[in-house]
């Protein structure tokens, strides 16, 4: 004797769910989408390729070119100048300057 067993089906807004005991209850679920019934397999492949296609667009477009490499210590000490009132000024500023660098490195 089989006995046949009807699962309620439940609307929500212009989306209707139904699903019958023929099948496996899961198997059969669909949704009725603007009088059309839609299988659960087909809305989970529309969303995941809805997400992966929304997700190319939004990372695809203009790329910003490269930032510049930074310069290295010997092109900074090169492009700075000391503005020193004397010759001793300056060779006591540089002096200070490498021996900053030495303590810096140990």
């Amino acid at each position: 004797m089989s006995a046949r067993r009807e699962f309620p089906a439940a609307t929500f807004g212009c989306v209707h769910v139904s699903a019958s005991s023929h099948d496996h209850p899961s198997a059969a679920m669909s949704y009725v989408i603007l009088g059309r019934a839609i299988k659960n397999e087909y809305l989970a492949l529309g969303t995941i390729f809805g997400t992966v296609g929304i997700a190319a667009l939004a990372t695809g477009g203009k790329k910003e070119p490269a930032p510049a490499a930074k310069p290295t210590l010997e092109q900074v000490k090169d492009s700075v100048k000391v503005d020193a009132s004397s010759r001793e000024e300056e060779e006591f500023i540089k002096n200070f300057i490498a021996e900053a660098e030495k303590e810096s490195k140990h």
